[in-house]
């Protein structure tokens, strides 16, 4: 038996589902016997890469207009959004959200693990920009997130001030398509089995058992057939 069960996490900032992914994958790992040997590495995706944003950007005319749809569809959609992650017990603000391009955020990202604080700036970051209105686009904004966490300023007005681990998001982006992500967030177990989208903790809970019993392995990715769960593409989220 392998000493480590690896996760890896493909996900956005801007994914709403994905906030939700991760507190339901803890969730599992709490009641999961061998959780202490789960090592988790979170991996860059981009919903939008060429996305733009304007001061006028508000979370329901984009839906709209994304979907086609009228304001009110686009309020309800959110409204069922923000109930879902009540239930995993996160406090969505759509209301606050400032719409903004992800790749700084995950720039940073690839910094924090460096120093295996990836989890907890993964953390702040979908807080600051689901529940407290904050632009994650913002240096400043970023550069507080690192601070926060534990990075030291030299290092993050380095990478901020570059495009330092730019090659590195893209390659996580790469992986993510030649294994066939086309939604995140995407959870591989120990490089074998997949799980798409924010699945309930106890699909998760079973993945996390079939990959220890079937112990150490290296072999292709294979997708479970588990339900269909909520995830973000890029179309937009189900």
């Amino acid at each position: 038996m392998q000493n480590t069960l690896k996760i890896q996490i493909w996900s956005d900032i801007m994914c709403p589902f994905c906030y939700i992914g991760k507190r339901r994958i803890e969730g599992a790992l709490q009641n999961f016997e061998h959780k202490d040997a789960v090592e988790i590495e979170w991996k860059s995706f981009q919903l939008d890469p060429s996305f733009i944003a304007s001061p006028e950007d508000n979370m329901v005319e984009h839906l709209a207009e994304k979907y086609r749809k009228d304001a009110d569809w686009a309020q309800g959609m959110l409204n069922d959004m923000t109930q879902n992650a009540k239930n995993s017990g996160l406090d969505f603000h759509f209301e606050k959200a400032v719409m903004a391009n992800s790749l700084h955020a995950h720039r940073l990202l690839h910094l924090a693990k460096k120093y295996n604080l990836a989890n907890d700036l993964e953390e702040l970051l979908f807080k600051a920009y689901l529940t407290d209105g904050k632009n994650i686009n913002d240096l400043d904004t970023l550069r507080a997130l690192g601070l926060e966490v534990g990075l030291h300023a030299e290092s993050i007005d380095e990478v901020l001030h570059s495009n330092a681990y730019a090659d590195e998001v893209q390659q996580d982006i790469n992986e993510a398509q030649s294994i066939g992500v086309q939604g995140v967030p995407f959870f591989v177990f120990d490089n074998k089995y997949a799980v798409s989208g924010a699945q309930h903790v106890e699909t998760f809970v079973k993945t996390l058992e079939k990959v220890w019993e079937e112990g150490k392995f290296d072999s292709k990715v294979t997708v479970l057939n588990t339900p269909d769960a909520e995830s973000c593409g890029i179309d937009g989220c189900d």
